[in-house]
């Protein structure tokens, strides 16, 4: 089992760590990456997804269900939390409500459960998505335009996705293709750049840096726990669903702190805090869920 969970895991932090170690060296821009990433490899990823002749949209309802109890249930638990450490709300519940599910949930997803998984991990993914660019934002700065989230590519590429899937329209196989490996792209360019980009990272509050770091998995699996009580799902997806609870903070809460002026340097810590951590609590929730 040990040797298992490290294969799986081994390829997500060696690229990781890759990207950390080219970004401390050479000090790449990848701005231009990062912006061809948002708006053209992961739509694609999720449009091929999606789009796919063997998705079923009724399949997944549980699993959004489920999804969004989670996300929303950490995020009232961060909230009790934040007030009872007497912690800036704004600060803490992002990174505890927000799990990095597209840069390690992605590709974790395909390496423990392969290519079937990927499905359901992108359904996951533009769940917690579609409320972080909406809600997320919102909290930060109550000014936010909640419609402009219909403006984000992967939330374009999402609907696109369903709407070919759910006429049954069969894209053009060559066309798919393309598409296909335009998405194939995204994932290696996730994690690299997600090593880069913790190369900005300060550690300037080291104890709510690891507060939030080991709150945000034990809050995650502890409601996948409870939800798998109460919604009943394929073994696959509540292997995901335990998984994806465990997940650590999302590098886009930085990205947002720094860009509302949010204590960015304290989110800063739970993010790169959170990523090490998850060297940790991966391997328990994968031993958890492997058979």
């Amino acid at each position: 089992m040990l040797v298992r969970i490290v294969s799986i895991l081994f390829p997500l932090f060696a690229i990781t760590a890759l990207g950390y170690f080219v970004g401390r060296r050479m000090k790449p821009d990848l701005s231009h990456a990062n912006k061809l990433n948002m708006d053209v490899f992961i739509p694609a990823l999720v449009f091929a997804a999606l789009a796919n002749k063997e998705f079923r949209v009724v399949e997944f309802v549980p699993l959004v269900v489920a999804t969004l109890v989670i996300v929303i249930g950490s995020g009232l638990i961060g909230w009790a939390l934040a007030r009872s450490s007497r912690i800036a709300p704004k600060t803490f519940v992002p990174p505890i409500m927000f799990n990095n599910c597209g840069n390690l949930g992605l590709p974790l997803a395909v390496l423990a459960f392969g290519k079937p998984a990927l499905a359901p991990a992108v359904v996951m993914f533009m769940v917690s998505n579609l409320l972080h660019f909406s809600f997320g934002a919102w909290l930060l700065d109550h000014r936010i335009k909640l419609w402009t989230v219909w403006k984000v590519p992967s939330v374009l590429a999402t609907f696109a996705g369903l709407a070919v899937g759910i006429a049954g329209i069969a894209v053009w196989p060559p066309l798919m293709l393309a598409i296909k490996m335009l998405g194939d792209v995204s994932i290696p360019l996730m994690l690299f750049a997600l090593g880069v980009r913790l190369t900005d990272s300060n550690i300037s509050s080291i104890g709510l840096g690891f507060y939030g770091a080991a709150a945000r998995p034990l809050v995650g699996m502890m409601l996948a726990y409870a939800v798998m009580l109460f919604i009943d799902l394929p073994p696959q997806q509540e292997a995901l669903l335990l998984v994806f609870g465990a997940l650590p903070p999302a590098v886009l809460n930085y990205i947002f702190a720094e860009r509302y002026h949010q204590e960015p340097q304290a989110v800063a810590s739970m993010v790169l805090i959170g990523n090490v951590a998850a060297v940790v609590f991966l391997p328990i929730a994968l031993a958890l869920v492997l058979p």
